[in-house]
């Protein structure tokens, strides 16, 4: 039975409403992986097999003979991703998809250390063609931020960052930088375009 649970544990952070919440979201531990281009591209999706395949053989390895200290069992966090533009792009009044450049993350318990996720990269290794070399351990802290549930696809994405820019406006506050964050709430692989529900979150000047 899982023990840990973010669905149910930390819905403050996992279960905004479809209009905009403020919150300061504190230093937590990460897998994350960087990449450039266009999302679904071969190395996208080898990106996130990557993440999914350490986040899970990080949940089960006690089952494998990895001791560590302090496991519960939990549920897998949700992909996440940072979403930013090329500093040329930046400069253009219009850019593509293969402009995107991104930092695909999941989340991870705090008990997880170093050596951990070091040990199971070196399984994994073995045994599939992922880009495990890639991927980083770090803590990443968001601090104060504005979060909006989006309903639907990510091609209307602009609509929901408009109501959150529209807010910081009538609170006389503005963006700290372009780059937002998602969180996957739904498979996007496997759920059509009109029933995905995605966190949007950007970052607040203080």
């Amino acid at each position: 039975m899982i023990k840990q649970d973010w669905k149910k544990d930390e819905k403050h952070i996992y279960a905004p409403k479809a209009f905009p919440m403020r919150l300061n979201v504190p230093s937590y531990k990460y897998l994350s992986i960087q990449g450039k281009g266009t999302p679904g591209s071969d190395a996208f999706q080898s990106a996130v097999e990557a993440l999914f395949s350490l986040s899970y053989g990080l949940k089960f390895a006690p089952r494998k003979g990895l001791v560590i200290e302090g496991y519960v069992d939990y549920a897998v966090y949700p992909l996440e991703g940072l979403w930013d533009l090329t500093d040329e792009a930046k400069t253009r009044s219009n850019w593509t998809k293969e402009d995107l450049v991104y930092t695909l993350m999941i989340r991870q318990p705090d008990y997880i250390q170093d050596h951990h996720v070091d040990e199971i990269k070196q399984r994994f290794k073995l045994t599939k063609d992922c880009p495990y070399d890639q991927v980083k351990f770090e803590v990443i802290e968001d601090g104060e931020c504005m979060q909006i549930l989006h309903m639907g696809s990510f091609d209307t994405e602009a609509l929901s960052f408009e109501i959150m820019d529209n807010t910081l406006k009538e609170l006389g506050q503005k963006r700290k930088v372009k780059a937002h964050k998602e969180i996957y709430l739904s498979d996007f692989t496997k759920t059509k375009p009109e029933n995905l529900k995605t966190i949007l979150r950007i970052f607040i000047s203080t």
